[in-house]
């Protein structure tokens, strides 16, 4: 057997000695000794060559030797062409070089790898403690936002509740007006029938007198304080129609307060182990907000200040109802009053007008039928009143006479005018 790699110092290659062999056996065909050794490179060093060469070797695959030899274990000589090949490799300089070479390049890229790994677990750290206080600030966002709606909320049930109570208001002040101008037809058919009756007066009793005048003045009075309150029943219909609006835009603007209530909610319970939360993707691109926390807290603002200056204007008008309830019964009553004082002012003055004219007729009566009183009298004899009168002067009988008919055609036409025995 053949050592390789054995340098030329070697206490077994000294001087050839002979063995009593003349000559060499011939050589066989040997084997070919291909290298197939992939060596490793390290950084820098992919040109240095290899301890080992490249070349090829010729050795002697078998050597006899007969007894006579006294050498028979010696390793054999170094062939000249592997001699020339032990002058290319590498020194123990060398070989102590490179594996200081890759102890250090194995100590710098471990120190790198710690590097990176530190820098890597600080990032790590970093990130979860931001992602930490980025999901505590959210949710002491959520928990504001919550308290908002909720403040909102409370705001708006409170103002949708007394804009109810303010619209039910309105409602019976409607129909109290609506009433009234019905129940004021009564008193105003009774003045029109007042006015029809006294219009069947005769000759110069058709007097436009105080009790005319007052029914005249109860009748515009009336047909006003009906005018006055159906105008206002229809600015209350008005009125309750803009309370309408006001109440949906406070119902709708509450609505959508609890729908984002829930949301909120939804989202502000939500933690890192809930089973619902999943991965969206893009939905941090979309933007669906159409105002900002100021804008928002502004409109719930702006629909509260109209719901209010709606309450604002229904109270004036339910005031106003009630000022016009209070004036127009007052008016009507002092009107009905004073139509009633004319009433039986007038009806006592006719009534003394008549009792003085009867009186003054009876009078006249006295004075015309007085002396004639005999010759009235059925019981009298018919020749006792031929006597009588012809003791009588002749103008004396004919002044009676003309007195006579000129009280019978002065009888009104209403009367019962006739042909009476007197008058014939």
């Amino acid at each position: 057997m053949e050592f390789l790699g054995a340098t030329q110092t070697a206490g077994y290659c000294g001087s050839k000695k002979a063995c009593g062999v003349t000559a060499l056996p011939p050589a066989v065909q040997t084997p070919v000794i291909q290298e197939c050794y992939q060596p490793y490179y390290l950084p820098g060093y992919r040109y240095l060559n290899s301890w080992r060469p490249s070349l090829f070797y010729k050795i002697s695959s078998a050597q006899t030797c007969s007894d006579e030899c006294p050498s028979a274990l010696r390793p054999p000589t170094i062939l000249p062409a592997l001699r020339s090949a032990l002058f290319c490799r590498y020194s123990p300089r060398d070989w102590d070089k490179s594996n200081q070479l890759q102890m250090r390049g194995a100590e710098a890229s471990r120190l790198w790898a710690g590097r990176l790994t530190g820098d890597s677990m600080r990032l790590m750290q970093d990130k979860d403690q931001l992602t930490r206080q980025m999901q505590e600030g959210t949710s002491r966002n959520l928990g504001q936002r919550l308290s908002d709606i909720g403040f909102w909320k409370s705001e708006l049930s409170y103002e949708l509740e007394r804009l109810l109570t303010e619209n039910r208001s309105m409602e019976m002040v409607k129909r109290r007006l609506e009433c009234a101008a019905e129940e004021v037809n009564c008193p105003l058919k009774v003045a029109l029938e007042c006015l029809y009756h006294r219009e069947k007066r005769i000759g110069i009793d058709l007097v436009h007198d105080n009790v005319e005048k007052n029914l005249i003045q109860e009748v515009d009075l009336l047909k006003c304080c009906q005018e006055r309150m159906r105008k206002l029943a229809q600015r209350i219909d008005i009125q309750m129609r803009d309370n309408r609006d006001a109440q949906h835009a406070l119902e709708r603007d509450l609505e959508d307060k609890n729908s984002a209530q829930f949301i909120d909610e939804k989202c502000f319970n939500l933690r890192n182990t809930s089973d619902c939360i999943s991965f969206f993707h893009g939905v941090e691109k979309v933007d669906g907000t159409i105002s900002v926390p100021e804008t928002w807290a502004k409109f719930s603002n702006d629909n509260i200040r109209h719901s209010q200056n709606m309450r604002a204007n229904s109270i004036r008008l339910r005031e106003e109802a009630e000022h016009l309830f209070e004036t127009l019964s007052d008016q009507m009553w002092k009107q009905f009053t004073d139509t009633n004082l004319a009433f039986n002012a007038r009806i006592s003055e006719v009534t003394d007008v008549k009792n003085k004219l009867q009186t003054q007729l009876a009078k006249v009566s006295r004075c015309v039928w007085g002396p004639l009183s005999p010759l009235l009298n059925p019981h009298l004899p018919r020749g006792g009143l031929h006597s009588i009168r012809a003791k009588l002067p002749p103008t004396l009988v004919l002044k009676w006479s003309h007195s006579s008919l000129s009280a019978i055609l002065s009888t009104p036409k209403g009367g019962r005018r006739c042909e009476c025995p007197g008058g014939i």
